[in-house]
């Protein structure tokens, strides 16, 4: 399968684990961002308390306006108009971090071109339970390779996955892998947790998808995770500022207090 069905697939199970997979699917829309009130997620771990209500990423997917109610929706936007810079190249470099398989990956089931934007092929890919209708290009492939090993790394910023956080995380991938797919996956579950290796991978254009996708994998019920989040927005560059915003457009606590 191309590593754009794969990512669907593990994200999708993530959403149904949270309980909020249907209301991806039924796009639904209208209502408010569901904006937490209170402390910050950090600061709030920090002290032995959550801060705030949540309201959790089902806002994100099914109570917002203006035809953003989905996750794609909100990748493209927080991509803005440029996405990556540098090319398949740059892209390539934070597919996995120098595995064999890369190239071969970002290939399978690809295009050399078309008109699509990440974000709608990514919708596609959940909405369908299967590939994207339009084929993805290659480096939309290799970003879909590098949104999977964020959450993948993500998921295990607590320091463990215990086996129902794998099966949230690979429960849905099906028996279609072949064995380049078996051994990228294996080898993202077997690599340590380092925020900063992440990071220096992401090409610049990237880093709020990145983030995003990254919040996506965790339960926001540690310290540890709250921790690999400040780590990881750090390394990337991205402000307490920008950072708040993501977590206001997803509909959970910010990170930070008053940022």
């Amino acid at each position: 399968m191309s590593m754009m069905k794969s990512l669907a697939r593990v994200a999708a199970g993530v959403m149904l684990a949270k309980g909020i997979g249907s209301v991806m699917k039924n796009r639904q829309q209208g209502g408010s961002t569901g904006q937490s009130q209170g402390g910050g997620l950090l600061g709030g771990l920090l002290s032995n308390n959550t801060g705030g209500s949540g309201g959790g990423l089902s806002q994100m997917l099914g109570n917002r306006s203006g035809g953003q109610g989905s996750l794609g929706g909100l990748l493209d936007k927080l991509g803005g108009s440029g996405g990556a810079q540098g090319g398949l190249g740059a892209v390539l470099g934070g597919l996995v971090g120098g595995s064999a398989t890369a190239g071969q990956l970002t290939q399978k089931d690809s295009q050399p071109s078309n008109d699509a934007t990440f974000g709608a092929l990514f919708d596609d890919a959940i909405t369908h339970e299967a590939e994207p209708q339009t084929a993805p290009t290659p480096e939309q492939n290799a970003v879909a390779a590098l949104m999977l090993r964020a959450m993948i790394q993500a998921a295990k910023s607590d320091g463990h996955v215990d086996d129902a956080e794998k099966q949230r995380l690979l429960g849905h991938l099906g028996d279609d892998l072949d064995d380049d797919e078996r051994n990228f996956i294996r080898e993202q579950m077997s690599r340590p947790v380092n925020a900063q290796d992440l990071a220096r991978d992401v090409p610049k254009g990237l880093e709020a998808q990145v983030y995003l996708m990254s919040l996506l994998a965790i339960d926001f019920d540690s310290e540890a995770e709250a921790r690999y989040l400040n780590d990881l927005a750090t390394a990337m560059g991205l402000d307490r500022t920008q950072v708040n915003d993501i977590h206001r457009e997803a509909g959970v606590t910010p990170l930070y207090n008053g940022a």
